[in-house]
């Protein structure tokens, strides 16, 4: 598995094959996946814990998700995810299916970064 391009508390790859990616990530008070797209992959999101920010080109005001929470991306949709409370928060992350990337995006013009 590549490098990210940002930094998080905790990155669990819990399986990877070419074709599909699970892992489980903590994102601490303040941090964020910046602003990016997949160009195959579609990404579904479960919030396990505290509160997680999902940003999209769609909405870029976002949709807050708590625990229990799941949105589904489509490949090609640029997105974001932030922390949004005052504890660290987890998410389960499905990546699927065809070969995983990370395309570095700028924000939409109506997002608040």
């Amino acid at each position: 598995m590549a490098q990210a391009p940002y930094r998080i508390s905790d990155k669990k790859v819990i399986v990877e094959t070419p074709e599909v990616r699970v892992s489980e990530m903590t994102l601490a008070v303040g941090e964020e996946i910046p602003w990016h797209l997949h160009t195959q992959v579609a990404d579904t999101f479960y919030c396990l814990e505290g509160q997680v920010l999902l940003q999209t080109g769609e909405n870029p005001q976002g949709r807050i998700h708590q625990p229990g929470d799941r949105s589904t991306l489509p490949a090609g949709q640029p997105h974001r995810l932030t922390n949004a409370g005052g504890i660290p928060c987890r998410v389960l992350l499905i990546q699927g299916v065809g070969r995983y990337d990370f395309v570095a995006t700028n924000p939409p013009d109506k997002a608040q970064s």
